[in-house]
C-alpha cells in the first residue's frame, strides 16, 4: 500500500509559530502528597504545529499532558481551548494516546468502534472511519482477533489510529514508542507524521532525542515541574542555554533547583 497522507482530519493550512493558541496553560499547578509536581507552566499549542516535551523521569512531562487534556484538574492555574476554559468540547478536540495502550477486552474493529460511537457518529460515517482507520493500521487481517492478544507494536498501531478517527485537532503521544522495536517504531511515526501534514496538531513526550529531531518544530524542557528552556526543537538540541537541559543531553544528572533561563 503507497504511504499515501493519512487523512482522518480536515487538511489544514501550514501555520506559523505564531499563530493563535489552539490550546493553552497559563500559571498551571499540580501538587499531590504535599509536594508541587507541576510549577506555573505556561505554555501554547498551536494549530498544525509539533511540540516536543523532554525532561528527565519525574520532571513533569506525563502530568502536563493530562492537565492540558482534562484527565486531572490542577491544583492552580487553568487550561483554556481556544481562549476559553477548557470543556467538554474542548476535550472533544483532543485525544492521547498512552506508552501503554489501553484497549478495551474486545475485538480490534470492536475498539474502533466504541471510540467513534462514544463520540455519537452516525452509522455510515462510523463504518468509514472504521475502513479507513483499518486500512492505514494493516490491521485488517485481524479485525477479529482480541486486541489485548495483539503484540506490542499492533497495539499500539491500534491505540493510535483509534484516536485518529475521531479526528483531533490536538494529539497528545506519552512515550509511544518507548518500548517498542525499530520497525514498530517506524510505523507510529509513519502515522503520526501523516497524521500532522493532515493538520493535527502534535503534542509528544520522548526520551528519544533522534525522535524529537524527526517529529518536532517546537521543544519545551522540564525539570522539577517547570518549564526550564522552550524554543525551536533542532536549536534547543543543538545547543540548550539552560544547565539542567544540557546535563540531561549528555547524560548527567541534574539536582540543583531549576532556574529557567531566557
Amino acid at each position: 500500500m503507497p504511504e499515501a497522507a493519512f487523512d482522518m482530519a480536515a487538511p489544514a493550512p501550514p501555520m506559523t509559530a505564531d499563530a493563535p493558541a489552539l490550546l493553552s496553560a497559563r500559571g498551571l499547578c499540580f501538587d499531590a502528597g504535599g509536594k508541587r509536581l507541576v510549577d506555573g507552566i505556561d505554555i501554547d499549542i498551536r494549530p498544525g504545529r509539533r511540540t516536543v516535551v523532554m525532561g528527565a523521569n519525574g520532571a513533569g512531562k506525563s502530568l502536563l499532558l493530562r492537565l492540558l487534556h482534562g484527565l486531572i484538574r490542577p491544583t492552580a492555574g487553568e487550561v483554556l481551548w481556544q481562549g476559553r476554559p477548557l470543556d467538554r468540547d474542548g476535550r472533544l478536540g483532543q485525544a492521547m494516546v498512552f506508552q501503554r495502550p489501553v484497549l478495551l477486552r474486545r475485538s480490534v474493529l470492536a475498539n474502533l468502534r466504541f471510540a467513534l460511537a462514544v463520540r455519537g457518529l452516525p452509522g455510515p460515517e462510523r463504518r468509514a472511519r472504521e475502513a479507513e482507520a483499518m486500512e492505514r493500521s494493516r490491521l485488517g487481517d485481524l479485525a477479529n482477533r482480541p486486541a489485548r492478544v495483539l503484540s506490542g507494536g499492533e497495539q499500539q498501531r491500534l491505540a493510535v489510529v483509534r484516536a485518529l478517527a475521531c479526528r483531533p485537532r490536538v494529539l497528545f503521544l506519552d512515550e509511544p514508542t518507548a518500548s517498542l522495536d525499530p520497525g514498530s517504531t517506524h510505523a507510529i511515526e509513519r502515522l503520526v507524521a501523516d497524521a500532522h501534514e493532515s493538520g493535527v496538531a502534535i503534542v509528544l513526550v520522548t526520551h528519544d532525542t533522534g525522535q524529537a529531531r524527526r517529529l518536532g518544530d517546537d521543544l519545551v524542557f522540564l525539570h522539577g515541574g517547570r518549564v526550564v528552556e522552550a524554543g525551536h526543537a533542532a536549536n534547543l538540541l543543538d545547543a540548550p542555554r539552560s544547565e539542567a537541559a544540557r546535563a540531561w543531553l549528555q547524560g548527567r544528572l541534574y539536582l540543583e533547583s531549576p532556574s529557567p533561563e531566557a
